[in-house]
């Protein structure tokens, strides 16, 4: 089982995002080990592509990275200061009054982010929280404000421009570097960049960053095949049965995987080139059975994600969200880097 990722296309991707929003410092977001893909190894390369903020979500994924990059780079933690946790080289974006107060007597004069609640109510500090300390928040010197938008993938919902206004009403005038947008809020245009910008799924080949390069192509082995015999079942339960003499594939891998049982028996395909085999059968948890009649000859590997199937397209079988998919991917793969 081989994942092969291809850095030079996620460097390109955020490339590509940061000229969207020249008048912005462009981050990444690396969190759950680059959404599947290996932190230690991507976040070096959009280092050397000139990343200098990074962003994953809890201190003990920090600590993994830090070793993989300069000083110089700047690791977030999204979860803020977490009672306990090791923040050694690593910058807490704070979320409410109690970390704010924890970080300041614990860790004063080390750097710190503030995050505001906007509208999304689930991290950060709501309006009033924010307008009692925030004299004391500004004259420790936060090193950015951040907010998050929970609609950004929907260019006309109205939430984004209600998150917008209540994030210039909440810092406007703080002197302080301000950040809001990451992938679906870089695509909104230019109101919603401020400084910071903070792509994540955009850089790893999947919507809402339809222009991205792919990035993943996912190969799954071929351990046997067999002849099924009209009115012959395969899988568990015995949801699929042939409908004719048809040649059945069995693929190593399944749900242990990261390949979601839901794709089952839902259009989902593997392909040999630009072929596809379609899906048989139930998901297994190490086992696919894919239907291989139309093909000459078997190669010893077929793919689940690849130019002919992207992505966000598995995660329509699936019924979800690319970013569940990537992140799914499970340990038993090879991956292999480009």
């Amino acid at each position: 089982m081989t994942l092969h990722i291809d850095l030079h296309a996620i460097v390109a991707n955020w490339t590509a995002l940061a000229a969207k929003a020249p008048g912005a410092r462009p981050g990444a977001v690396v969190k759950a080990d680059a959404y599947g893909l290996g932190a230690a190894r991507v976040a070096p390369a959009l280092y050397a592509a000139g990343a200098r903020d990074f962003f994953v979500a809890i201190a003990s994924e920090g600590r993994a990275l830090r070793p993989h990059l300069p000083d110089d780079a700047r690791i977030n933690i999204l979860s803020g200061h977490m009672e306990g946790a090791d923040l050694t080289g690593l910058v807490p974006v704070l979320n409410s009054p109690e970390q704010f107060f924890r970080d300041r007597t614990m860790r004063p004069g080390k750097p710190f982010a503030i995050q505001l609640d906007t509208g999304m109510n689930r991290l950060g500090l709501e309006p009033a929280e924010w307008s009692a300390i925030r004299a004391e928040a500004l004259a420790a010197g936060p090193d950015f404000i951040m907010s998050h938008l929970a609609c950004a993938d929907e260019p006309g919902h109205p939430a984004n421009a209600a998150q917008l206004a209540a994030f210039r009403a909440m810092t406007d005038g703080c002197g302080v570097p301000r950040s809001l947008a990451a992938t679906g809020g870089i695509l909104l245009g230019p109101d919603y960049h401020f400084d910071l910008i903070r792509p994540g799924i955009g850089l790893y080949g999947a919507l809402p960053f339809a222009e991205a390069q792919p990035v993943v192509r996912l190969s799954l082995p071929v351990i046997q095949t067999r002849m099924v015999q009209p009115g012959e079942f395969v899988g568990y339960s015995a949801t699929w049965t042939a409908d004719a003499t048809r040649r059945i594939a069995t693929v190593a891998a399944g749900y242990a995987d990261g390949i979601l049982r839901s794709i089952s028996s839902k259009g989902a395909s593997l392909y040999a080139g630009g072929t596809a085999c379609p899906i048989v059968g139930r998901v297994s948890m190490d086992l696919i059975t894919v239907d291989v009649t139309g093909l000459d000859d078997v190669p010893g590997e077929l793919d689940l994600i690849c130019p002919a199937q992207p992505v966000d397209r598995v995660a329509d079988f699936a019924g979800t969200i690319g970013y569940e998919i990537l992140t799914s991917l499970g340990h038993r793969y090879d991956r292999t880097y480009r």
